[in-house]
């Protein structure tokens, strides 16, 4: 009788110790698959930031930051408009012609009015030093025809009370966009 009552007590002890196992077993097997999952869900996160830090570096890469505009001289059929500026921060040396700006405006008809260029007559801020490229950290200059320009076809002259927008782009790198609000006309007045 009391062999009988051992063997019971045995066959309960080895039922535990087996139920047991299999929970033990499946716990490993769970959190191999979670890890996986993790690891997986760290992967797709890290390869998206690096797109996204990638798309970012390339977009400010080439940005033209503007420090400032002023209304430039006003001839007749030849009215400009001065801005000075530098290339953003982490930006490579770039081209002067790969460097395109447009002033947009209403031509009084209801209709966009487009004057644009390149920055290839930007020169250094003293106004006669010429540029062939803008590397970061220097200051530069220019004088922008925004009236009477292409013979008397599209223009945007500095017009009081008016906003004009102003777009800078440069090949392969980022925009800037500035309006221009011309309170005054008068030669060095400022417009951003």
């Amino acid at each position: 009788m009391q062999k009988r009552k051992m063997n019971e007590e045995s066959n309960d002890w080895g039922s535990i110790g087996i139920g047991a196992m299999i929970v033990f077993i499946a716990l490993i097997l769970v959190a191999a698959v979670a890890s996986a999952v993790i690891i997986q869900t760290g992967e797709k996160l890290q390869q998206n930031a690096q797109q996204s830090g990638s798309d970012t570096q390339q977009e400010i890469s080439g940005k033209i930051s503007i420090i400032t505009v002023w209304v430039g001289a006003q001839n007749a059929n030849n009215e400009e408009i001065t801005m000075v500026f530098e290339l953003a921060p982490g930006s490579e040396p770039i081209a002067d012609t790969a460097v395109h700006w447009a002033v947009i405006c209403d031509d009084g008809a209801g209709t966009p009015s487009v004057v644009d260029g390149d920055l290839s007559t930007a020169t250094e801020l003293d106004g006669a030093t010429a540029v062939a490229q803008f590397d970061p950290g220097s200051t530069y200059m220019i004088d922008l025809i925004v009236g009477g320009a292409n013979g008397g076809g599209s223009d945007c002259p500095p017009t009081l009370n008016e906003e004009h927008s102003m777009v800078i782009s440069a090949n392969g790198g980022g925009s800037t966009y500035e309006t221009l609000f011309y309170q005054s006309t008068t030669q060095g007045d400022q417009v951003v």
